[in-house]
């Protein structure tokens, strides 16, 4: 299954990734690969992590305080936040339509 992202969930990557190695050399690459790990884990098993409404899920990283927002479409998984828990928690609502 393909993984799409939102433009606005490939920002925060990105921008996390960069946020990371400006605090120590190469843990933005750490980052990067716990969120590889993660996407990883939501494509073998789609439906085991926390519904947050009723298409939409998180599943967490391990090491770092991040969540993995995603909806589960016909096609692919489409990632809606790679966001900080620690950060106002709801604000990737207003991103998609629920049905």
């Amino acid at each position: 299954m393909k993984i799409d992202f939102l433009s606005i969930a490939e920002e925060e990557f990105v921008d996390a990734v960069n946020y990371y190695n400006e605090q120590s050399e190469g843990l933005g690459f750490e980052f990067a690969l716990e969120v590889q790990r993660t996407l990883e884990r939501i494509v073998q098993f789609p439906q085991a992590w926390n519904p947050l409404s009723s298409r939409t899920r998180r599943c967490r990283t391990k090491r770092f305080p991040y969540g993995i927002i995603y909806q589960i479409r016909s096609d692919a998984i489409l990632i809606v936040a790679v966001m900080n828990l620690h950060r106002e928690p709801n604000s990737w609502r207003n991103r998609i339509e629920e049905e």
